[in-house]
């Protein structure tokens, strides 16, 4: 008897094991001061008290279950919270600008996905990055966020696919591959199949290919976007390459962009970036370059600078500054931190924050 009960409690526990499960909640507030300010006629400036001048305010909730055999299943979703005013991040129902909603009521803007997982791979179905974006942030200095951002991203043409989509399927490679990893994503604009012209808006594919091991990483990503031709809409074609090395002393990272809008009168853009991080005691240094044109008339062009140190007091908190300037040519007018500066004239902006994640 004592035998038997002593099995089924093998048993029961071998179960519980393999049928594991975790739920767990997530998060990063990061409150900043910004200011900008612009230069030439009807320029002006601004401070203000926003978030995310280093990594985005977020909530979040993910869990995964352990199916057995090596499969998994798995939720994520997460929220762009803007802290330093209580709402919640805009979102896009449909990829295409009559699908913007949010910045009331809490949004999973910044990611609602369930996925299955294996040995192959993993399969990923909801809102979540583009292949496309990855590029742009992983090999930001700044990670895309606050005054210091790539400009081949604030100044490029991908549209409202250029970060994130919704409604997607997504396949990531597995992670045994050698270094090898890839994405690929197909999203939908789900609008009614009537004939018309606009009726494969904000449906597309993207690919994203790389290889990291050791201090080196390298990725390709390319995606197409549909939009009905028309003077001002067309499809997107983006593509991207990026790299990092790490030599210890510092990272260097690299990329070149493209952007297509095949509308009436074809429009494209590209850009590149060089940047690096440099660690120093508790903190790190972050610079980069980044220029932006598009050969619409005049060319416009916009080139940046921009400096940070990040100083961590913890592995969860850290106090931050950085600052940009940007420099227009050819009739742009980008401005920096909700400034407002004329064209062919420049732009500064700096940040000051605190960030703590949880």
């Amino acid at each position: 008897m004592k035998k038997s009960l002593v099995a089924l409690a093998i048993l029961a526990a071998a179960g519980v094991a393999s049928a594991q499960s975790s739920v767990t909640l997530f998060g990063v507030v990061d409150a900043t001061y910004a200011h900008g300010s612009g230069s030439g006629v009807g320029s002006s400036s601004k401070s203000q008290i926003t978030n995310s001048g280093y990594n985005s305010s977020r909530l979040g909730f993910r869990g995964t279950e352990d199916l057995g055999g090596g499969m998994s299943a798995s939720f994520w979703l997460e929220a762009g919270v803007n802290n330093d005013n209580g709402s919640g991040a805009n979102t896009s129902t449909n990829n295409q600008t009559t699908g913007a909603t949010g910045g009331g009521g809490l949004t999973f803007n910044r990611r609602s996905t369930v996925s299955l997982a294996s040995g192959m791979g993993e399969l990923r179905l909801g809102r979540d990055y583009t292949p496309q974006f990855w590029n742009q942030t992983v090999f930001d200095p700044f990670g895309t966020n606050g005054v210091g951002t790539t400009q081949t991203l604030l100044s490029g043409l991908g549209g409202t696919t250029a970060v994130r989509a919704s409604n997607s399927v997504g396949y990531f490679l597995p992670g045994n591959l050698g270094g090898f990893y890839g994405q690929f994503q197909h999203y939908l604009g789900e609008n009614n199949q009537t004939g018309v012209a606009t009726e494969d808006d904000g449906k597309g594919s993207a690919i994203r290919l790389g290889y990291a091991n050791g201090p080196v990483n390298v990725a390709i990503a390319t995606s197409r976007t549909k939009f009905a031709t028309t003077a001002t809409t067309g499809d997107i074609k983006s593509t991207n390459l990026g790299g990092s090395y790490n030599f210890g002393v510092a990272q260097l990272m690299a990329l070149v962009t493209r952007d297509k809008v095949e509308q009436t009168a074809n429009v494209s853009g590209k850009g590149a970036l060089i940047g690096a991080l440099v660690p120093l005691g508790a903190g790190q240094i972050r610079v980069a370059y980044s220029t932006y044109k598009t050969n619409a008339a005049l060319t416009p062009k916009s080139k940046k600078w921009a400096l940070g140190y990040v100083h961590n007091l913890s592995k969860r908190t850290a106090l931050y500054t950085t600052i940009a300037r940007v420099t227009n040519s050819g009739g742009a007018s980008q401005a920096l931190n909700g400034a407002v500066t004329a064209a062919n004239a420049r732009s500064t902006g700096y940040d000051f924050g605190i960030k703590h994640s949880f």
